[in-house]
């Protein structure tokens, strides 16, 4: 175990975030911690990595372990220190033991002592065996994935935006390979490339790993175990975060049926105490029951708490075909050039997700279209457009001193103060928090707040950019619901892919300075995108031999050698091979598909309730889980590489 909660309960002020909790951490464990805002998930990881003491409990650590903590807060750090240097103070053993051979090979020279020798030796063999002489390539490649460029790598850690910032926090933290990394919302100021790396690097990552996210692409490819706090209490699901959905599911059902069941036990018991409580010869028999009702474990009734924000973009005019014109589009931030003479065109009913790496011009091209960044080129907007702007600096831009209530009343609405209280209702703001300072809310409710700033605009073009940042996924999923029935048109940035999946049914991507449109959602994008990448290698694979082949050689006319004989053993091995190669193909189909009968079939048991009453079982069929899924990744694996294989000897025939 590498920390442990036994029996805790906190208690943060006058709330109750956990109650008699116990969870133990183990080595290489990939964990999900969710919940809904303001349910206390970044303070349970304060009280993990030991900010904050238990009111009650114990937590227990090991001796030996070292624990990473990725948060918000750490953007309160500064330094004149290039990135570069921020993340190499990762190995501050190694730098430490540069410093000391540098001292002792000064020495060394001075007086040329034969133990001043021996020490320098055996500190460079020390420094050997740490891999010091790989820290900066590998500082370099953890930096470069994170999506900054060589230039950047040299320039001051002060120079970039929080969002930059915490990717350096990021790149230092997982550098140094603590036995636990505790990351709070690790994918909020990354972009799609960057999460994509960032799932690659964590996979193989050589230690236990605890993520709260809302994104549950990421939850769903990183995790094997769901951690939910709910009701002040700690509810354990084995398996990725659609295993919880579906589990989560289950267990409210059967607790619901059996809710039910004890009711009517009770009921019926109750009855009876009311036959037989007037009648001196039953009185004692009513007594007994009342007695065993009184010492009943009762079961909770299932009804979810959970907030619910009632988004309703409303449209008060009907914009005509055309919402927005791009022609002759350019744009450069000195020698980087974002457009260069691009053209588009956001049509009537269009749910457009622009999506690329950072850097590329994403929400530059928003704040074009927004007409609150200068461009070259022309921008049209259509008739009858009713615009509003959604964008991260907006969450900068609330006024700290102003009260919920009076920043809505500052958006020139027209609505009346009881109106704005019930539209901030909606938004989870009631009755006395509508007078809080905005100063004293957490992230996710000045997000809810900007959000409700940007609905009440009724307008009939949105542009959203990261709308989802600070939201839960339950928030997530009910935005999307709401952006599903707004019968306007949108365009949006964001990095959630769950989130893009479900709203867009046109992709955007910034590629060479011109905006490449994509008709479709994006879950087709990524498979058209995929498919362009093989057939891409395929076509280079092929080249590579042409290239390579030499020219003709001219005819001797002394020999000639018989062209059909030449050829025949070539096709006969080429043959064998084929039929080689899809015999092995058959069966590692065959394999693919009863292992993943196996994974259902496992995955059915881990889902039963009965299996947690016995530790034995459950502990044998998840290890059984675990190999079974190891086993599909490298059966996937095999036969991704045998199909592949049998296309170029079927193409070579």
């Amino acid at each position: 175990m590498l920390v442990g909660l036994q029996n805790v309960t906190f208690e943060f002020g006058a709330r109750i975030i956990v109650e008699d909790a116990t969870w133990h951490i183990q080595p290489n464990e990939r964990i999900g911690l969710i919940g809904f805002n303001g349910t206390g998930k970044s303070t349970l990881l304060k009280v993990l990595v030991g900010q904050y003491a238990p009111s009650a409990g114990t937590l227990e650590r090991g001796r030996e372990t070292s624990i990473g903590y990725l948060h918000q807060d750490l953007l309160s750090f500064d330094t004149n220190e290039s990135i570069l240097q921020v993340a190499l103070s990762a190995f501050e053993k190694v730098l430490q033991l540069e410093k000391e051979i540098e001292a002792l090979g000064a020495e060394l020279e001075k007086t040329g002592d034969e133990k001043t020798l021996i020490a320098y030796t055996d500190k460079l063999h020390e420094l050997e065996l740490l891999g010091g002489y790989n820290i900066q390539h590998k500082t370099e490649e953890v930096l470069q994935g994170l999506g900054f460029s060589n230039a950047d790598l040299n320039r001051p850690y002060k120079e970039f935006s929080g969002g930059w910032r915490m990717r350096v926090l990021l790149a230092k933290m997982i550098l140094a390979q603590p036995d636990l990394l505790l990351l709070d919302e690790p994918t909020n100021h990354l972009d799609l490339p960057s999460i994509e790396w960032l799932e690659k690097y964590l996979q193989h990552y050589q230690g236990a790993v605890v993520i709260v996210s809302h994104d549950k692409y990421f939850l769903n490819r990183m995790v094997t175990k769901i951690v939910e706090l709910y009701q002040r209490q700690l509810h354990f699901y084995n398996g990725n975060y659609e295993f919880y959905e579906k589990e989560k599911a289950v267990r409210i059902e059967m607790q619901q049926k059996a809710f039910e069941n004890q009711q009517d036990y009770i009921r019926q018991n109750e009855r009876l105490v009311e036959r037989f409580r007037a009648k001196a010869s039953k009185a004692a028999m009513a007594q007994s029951i009342m007695k065993k009702l009184d010492k009943l474990d009762r079961i909770e009734d299932v009804a979810i708490e959970r907030p619910d924000l009632r988004i309703n973009f409303r449209v008060d005019k009907v914009p005509g075909r055309v919402i927005v014109e791009l022609d002759q589009l350019s744009k450069a931030f000195g020698e980087n050039v974002i457009l260069k003479n691009a053209k588009a065109e956001i049509d009537r009913g269009d749910k457009i997700a622009l999506i690329g790496a950072n850097g590329k011009g994403k929400s530059t091209l928003l704040r074009i279209i927004a007409d609150v960044e200068s461009f070259s080129g022309n921008r049209k907007w259509g008739h009858n457009v009713d615009e509003s702007f959604y964008a991260q600096h907006q969450l900068e831009a609330l006024h700290l001193n102003n009260t919920i209530l009076e920043e809505m009343r500052e958006c020139g609405s027209q609505m009346t103060d009881l109106e704005l209280r019930a539209l901030l209702g909606c938004f989870l703001f009631s009755g006395d928090d509508t007078d809080k300072k905005i100063k004293i809310l957490s992230g996710g409710e000045k997000a809810r707040v900007a959000l409700a700033k940007t609905i009440v605009s009724r307008a009939n073009f949105l542009m959203l950019d990261e709308p989802t940042n600070h939201l839960d996924m339950h928030s997530v999923d009910l935005l999307i619901g709401a952006l599903n029935k707004y019968e306007g048109t949108l365009i949006l940035v964001s990095h959630d892919r769950h989130f893009i999946a479900r709203t867009a049914n046109k992709i955007w991507e910034i590629a060479d300075g011109e905006i490449k449109e994509f008709k479709g959602p994006y879950d087709e994008w990524v498979a058209w995108n995929e498919r362009m990448k093989k057939n891409k290698a395929l076509q280079v694979k092929d080249e590579a031999p042409a290239k390579n082949k030499p020219g003709p050689v001219p005819e001797k006319p002394a020999v000639a050698a018989p062209p059909a004989a030449a050829n025949t053993p070539i096709n006969k091995e080429l043959k064998k091979e084929v039929q080689r190669q899809q015999k092995l193909f058959q069966q590692t189909e065959e394999a693919l598909n009863k292992n993943k009968t196996l994974l259902q079939q496992l995955e059915k048991d881990l889902a039963h309730p009965d299996l947690y009453s016995d530790k034995d079982r459950f502990v044998k069929t998840e290890q059984a889980y675990k190999t079974a899924v190891a086993e599909n990744q490298q059966l996937e694996k095999k036969y991704e590489e045998v199909f592949t294989r049998l296309m170029q000897l079927e193409e070579e025939q």
